[in-house]
């Protein structure tokens, strides 16, 4: 069986600015206003019969979130990205590009980019982890769709 919650609806969202290097129309800084679509499959269990309780998915989902709302989202495994320095100032460069900002308005995630693929896989791992990890439900698999607008997204199952 499967459980469905609508980012839009649900109020799983994230608004931050990211680049993907080296791309011709998204390598400067630019930013969405991110939702997060979530399916959990497995096992009914426990006295009320849930897959997962929505509420556990919906709480973990917008812990993720908390995370990168308002941030610069910083892949720490691009092939593009030279860093300097990842302490109290963030200093990177991109070919002849030079950036310094201020490390707490970032997020290093440890992506090869800032996609929505790849901001799709990263919060599919880390819902499917966190569920197994905290409950008994029997947990298949983790769908996350990771939408950059309305109609625009990417999904990554685990």
């Amino acid at each position: 069986m499967k459980i469905v919650i609508n980012g839009i609806h649900a109020n799983l969202r994230f608004s931050a600015a990211h680049m993907i290097p080296c791309h011709q129309f998204c390598g400067g800084i630019h930013g969405h206003s991110y939702h997060v679509d979530v399916h959990v499959e497995g096992e009914r269990s426990g006295e009320f019969g849930f897959v997962v309780d929505f509420k556990k998915v919906k709480d973990l989902t917008r812990d993720i979130c908390k995370n990168l709302d308002h941030k610069l989202l910083i892949p720490l495994n691009s092939n593009e990205i030279e860093f300097k320095n990842i302490e109290d100032s963030l200093e990177f460069s991109i070919g002849e590009k030079e950036y310094k900002i201020p490390a707490e308005d970032c997020s290093l995630l440890p992506l090869r980019s800032t996609s929505a693929e790849d901001m799709a896989e990263y919060f599919a791992e880390k819902l499917y982890n966190s569920l197994n990890e905290e409950s008994d439900d029997k947990i298949t698999s983790v769908q996350v769709c990771v939408n950059e607008g309305i109609g625009q997204g990417a999904y990554f199952e685990r």
